[in-house]
């Protein structure tokens, strides 16, 4: 089961959050069809997204993330609302490249070091709020840490790890996240910073001894809050007639008379939409 655990730490200066994610990026596997390389890279993504969704305030509240750099895998993109439904794609799926030096998959090689990274957040306001940095080495946990310093301000501490087993099913995906509060001391920021430094393998810890485990091993025993991400894509027929009707009438009338059909396709589940002329009567 996908577990966030949320508490604080370090005399409560620091918010820590430790996510099990194992069984959300083999939801995103079986959907994708990824490669082991394509499922560490939207893996890490979506336990990003399952992070942030985890702190929206309204169930109706969104987040999407948008990675976009010049590596094989093309754009990454995930989305999440307060219910904790997350999804997400990458544009080349069966995107592969040879191990690296030290036997990990080339995540890095997969994003691509030069390009950006963009997250969206609609909070019922009238406008999202939108932030993005630049890539700094495209490993995603760096690109993140990056993104919070210079686009929100926050200093981050960030671990991801996705583990691929022999099978090509993930046996351990997740990660650590501590966020220092407005008060808190260098002292504490540097445990944070220490802590992170020995994470360097959190997918194989995960697999090992749970969420549970890796914030017992290294934070002892706090008070804790738990959440349950799942792999939920949120599309229906209703939500999809609404986006053709916003086409207007001419634009469907017109793919009807040279295709004969309107095919939608979801890149988040692969679900297919078809309508015909009389479907998109009914629509008017």
């Amino acid at each position: 089961m996908n577990k966030i655990l949320k508490g604080l730490i370090f005399d409560n200066q620091i918010s820590l959050s430790v996510l099990d994610t194992t069984e959300l990026v083999n939801d995103a596997i079986k959907t994708h069809g990824l490669t082991p390389l394509t499922a560490a890279t939207l893996g890490r993504t979506l336990t990003m997204c399952a992070f942030m969704s985890s702190n929206l305030k309204n169930e109706k509240d969104k987040v999407s993330i948008s990675i976009v750099g010049d590596g094989v895998g093309g754009k990454i993109f995930a989305s999440g609302n307060g219910n904790l439904d997350i999804r997400g794609y990458i544009d080349n799926p069966k995107a592969d490249l040879p191990l690296k030096s030290n036997g990990k998959l080339d995540v890095a090689g997969c994003v691509g070091k030069k390009g950006r990274l963009t997250v969206s957040m609609s909070m019922g306001l009238k406008e999202p709020y939108t932030g993005s940095a630049e890539l700094v080495s495209g490993e995603i946990a760096e690109d993140f840490t990056s993104y919070y310093a210079y686009s929100e301000q926050q200093p981050t501490a960030i671990a991801l790890g996705v583990k691929i087993g022999k099978d090509l099913t993930c046996v351990g995906a997740g990660g650590v996240i501590m966020q220092t509060l407005p008060f808190a001391e260098t002292e504490n920021i540097i445990k944070a910073e220490e802590i992170v430094k020995k994470l360097s393998s959190v997918s194989s810890l995960i697999e090992k001894i749970g969420a549970e485990g890796v914030l017992k091993e290294f934070f002892g025993d706090i008070t804790f809050s738990e959440y349950h991400p799942k792999y939920r894509c949120i599309c229906s027929r209703k939500y999809i007639e609404e986006v053709l009707l916003s086409l207007g009438k001419k634009e469907l009338y017109d793919i009807i008379d040279t295709q004969g059909i309107i095919k939608v396709d979801c890149q988040f589940c692969n679900k297919e939409y078809l309508f015909n002329k009389d479907d998109v009567d009914k629509l008017f």
